[in-house]
């Protein structure tokens, strides 16, 4: 697998955000269903996520993957203020969704698939509510995020979070996909470029025991992420 560079796993976005105004758009988006996490093998309870930006606008379907059919729901349009900080991101953009922690549940310490920078996606996660229990543990690292903080983290790392608080963690999450606007705002934020020349690809090895744990959860999310992970084996040489 890769060996992904702590020096780049993560940097506070210097954006300001308006507090009042994510939770009146939280207010809206509440009125519609949010859906349980599609990988329950990484979460302890009760994660709940509600699509914002899906495949082909789903408002059920909150699996993010390659495919590039991604549309705005409707839960979206009825909320001016996420969209107007959607825009702020320079780039085209993936998956959006709001993801819900409860009080006193946890995320397990995990690792995601190319979601770093340097696989050519950014994961952007912005705190509409959370408390002063809430920590984040990156490859042995806690930091704290924030209201009116914005965070890239570099996701193919170890990671896993605690909300030992009594109220839930809300986090507005966007996926955007690289390009040159990006890149000179990571220059800006001491990103180590020259680093990624260091990385190494997955090996056949992993890709299929990925694809052997995803074949045992047997649903649709997990049906579209072997598809595309089947895809790559044709370019991963033994």
């Amino acid at each position: 697998m890769k060996n992904y560079a702590p020096e780049n796993a993560f940097f506070k976005l210097p954006f300001k955000i308006d507090s009042k105004l994510l939770l009146k758009d939280l207010k809206t988006a509440e009125k519609f269903t949010f859906i349980d996490h599609y990988v329950t093998s990484n979460f302890s309870r009760d994660y709940k996520l509600l699509p914002l930006r899906s495949i082909n606008g789903s408002l059920t379907n909150g699996f993010a993957t390659e495919i590039q059919t991604y549309q705005n729901t409707g839960a979206l349009d009825k909320c001016n203020y996420f969209k107007e900080i959607i825009a702020g991101f320079q780039c085209n953009k993936k998956s959006i969704r709001l993801m819900c922690l409860p009080p006193n549940d946890s995320v397990n310490l995990h690792t995601d698939f190319e979601c770093g920078y340097e696989d050519g996606l950014f994961r952007i996660h912005i705190p509409i509510i959370t408390n002063d229990k809430v920590s984040f543990n990156i490859n042995d690292e806690i930091i704290q995020m924030k209201t009116e903080e914005v965070w890239y983290i570099n996701f193919n790392l170890p990671h896993s979070v605690k909300n030992e608080g009594n109220t839930k963690r809300v986090h507005l999450v966007i996926d955007c996909i690289r390009n040159s606007w990006s890149d000179q705002l990571f220059k800006s934020l001491g990103y180590r470029f020259d680093l990624e020349d260091k990385q190494e690809n997955f090996d056949r090895t992993t890709v299929i025991r990925m694809i052997e744990e995803l074949e045992q959860q047997n649903n649709e999310a997990s049906d579209i992420l072997i598809k595309d992970l089947k895809a790559k084996l044709n370019d991963i040489r033994d």
